[in-house]
């Protein structure tokens, strides 16, 4: 059983930073792709930023280009999201998630094999 767990979220004002991990257990990470999204009250669940088994690859959604970094640490079963310049439109509840083909870069929620159960993320302004 694959299981992803997430932490880092908080509170933070507008303009900060905050990075967020998500650690992988069960079986193999590194051939895994991962993903993170974001889910505000109300509203459905969206694409943040996805990245390849390898890191090689990487993909962002273009609300947050330029501010985010999506990365991992295979050796630590870790996919890390680096938030900066934070808006209070970036405010959500972050799931990371994970798909065993590993060389897909993919937007498609319904790709995602496995999800954390998220971590809440609020920028005040």
């Amino acid at each position: 059983q694959v299981q992803l767990v997430e932490s880092g979220g908080g509170l933070v004002q507008a303009g900060g930073s905050l990075r967020l991990s998500c650690v992988v257990s069960g079986r193999t990470f590194s051939g895994r792709a991962m993903g993170w999204f974001r889910q505000a009250p109300g509203k459905e669940r969206d694409f943040v930023a996805a990245i390849t088994w390898s890191g090689g690859k990487t993909d962002y959604a273009d609300s947050v280009k330029g501010r985010f970094t999506i990365s991992r640490d295979n050796a630590k079963n870790t996919v890390y999201l680096q938030m900066n310049s934070l808006k209070p439109e970036d405010t959500a509840v972050y799931f990371c998630a994970a798909h065993d083909r590993g060389y897909l870069l993919t937007r498609k929620r319904g790709e995602y094999d496995y999800w954390g159960q998220g971590t809440q993320v609020t920028v005040s302004s």
